[in-house]
């Protein structure tokens, strides 16, 4: 029986070198999975954030304001019903529930949004009734006209 040449380390050192050395990959799959997920809940609940009350906005060709802080919307509806947000309200109530929303801050900014087809003197009573309350920075919202012939003054 013929034996080879034994190492110090009894042949076994290359198997623990290799067990015990620190993996210096770091695995990504978990935070790709999550990045995915809350990419597809904010790709879902984003088109849910704009003012839920549905108007058929007149267009103009003027540029956007940009305000850093989120202004209040009163909507009026083809109807002539009056919204704050997305909660309806009657005129005669609308004075004082902007006045309680906004602490009575004459500096808040209020847009008013009315539908296209709705008569231009109800838009005009609604803006009427919050100046006179004492607001000053009250602003109509408009779409941009689509590009094409239908965007055309007539």
């Amino acid at each position: 029986m013929a034996a080879g040449p034994i190492s110090s380390s009894g042949g076994r050192s290359r198997r623990r070198r290799g067990r015990s050395q620190p993996m210096s990959d770091i695995n990504v799959t978990p935070f790709v999975d999550v990045m995915l997920v809350l990419l597809i809940v904010f790709m879902v609940t984003a088109p849910l954030l704009t003012v839920g009350v549905p108007v058929d906005l007149p267009q103009t060709n003027a540029p956007n304001v940009s305000e850093p802080e989120e202004p209040l919307v009163v909507t009026v509806t083809r109807e002539g019903q009056v919204y704050v947000q997305e909660t309806p309200v009657d005129l005669d109530n609308l004075v004082a529930m902007l006045v309680a929303i906004t602490d009575a801050n004459p500096e808040a900014r209020i847009y008013v949004r009315g539908d296209r087809q709705l008569a231009y003197g109800r838009v005009l009573e609604v803006m009427g009734a919050i100046n006179t309350a004492g607001f000053t920075r009250v602003a109509l919202v408009a779409e941009l006209p689509t590009e094409g012939p239908a965007a055309e003054p007539e």
